[in-house]
């Protein structure tokens, strides 16, 4: 089964927001497909035609080091993300389109997995879409009554998971 392979909860701790995108690292798709990473680069660089710039592109130096902050590696052991010299990150057309140069039966199944999980984080956006128009309506329905309830609501909902300084919970005097 598909999800035994790699569990949901591992694939959405590897999906960072860079440049507006929601997007995988190529060490990080190379380790759940059981492959190197030179060997992931190598293929995608053999198909390049494949690879237009938004379905994939390499970190600037200072990306790379900004995402060295709060990349973990230690499931990765000689991975360290800081002295790589190049980092090609994929979006999820990008990811999509690895199973067509990768073959392996574990690049397929792991492939099927991430693209539900992208699923699953795009049902979750729509609902705090939906959630974050309710309280706008409720906000200009109980006028500035609650306002500083609507404010910690909107902060919570608009801060992408994983992003920004944490959050104070709770209500100041």
């Amino acid at each position: 089964m598909v999800e035994d392979l790699v569990p949901v909860e591992v694939i959405e701790n590897k999906i960072y927001i860079i440049r507006g995108q929601k997007v995988m690292l190529d060490r990080d798709l190379a380790f759940l497909y059981g492959v190197k990473t030179f060997v992931l680069n190598q293929a995608v660089k053999r198909n390049i035609n494949r690879f237009p710039p938004d379905f994939m592109f390499s970190l600037s130096r200072e990306e790379i080091m900004s995402l060295s902050q709060i990349v973990i590696s230690s499931e990765i052991p000689d991975r360290s993300i800081k002295f790589a010299k190049n980092v090609n990150v994929f979006t999820e057309h990008g990811i999509l389109m690895l199973s067509s140069v990768l073959k392996s039966g574990r690049a397929v199944a792991v492939n099927i997995q991430i693209m539900r999980t992208f699923t699953k984080l795009r049902k979750m956006f729509i609902g705090y879409k939906e959630l974050k128009e309710k309280i706008e309506q409720m906000e200009m329905k109980y006028d500035g009554q609650f306002r500083e309830v609507f404010e910690v609501i909107k902060k919570v909902i608009e801060t992408p998971v994983g992003e920004g300084k944490k959050l104070d919970i709770g209500f100041k005097k």
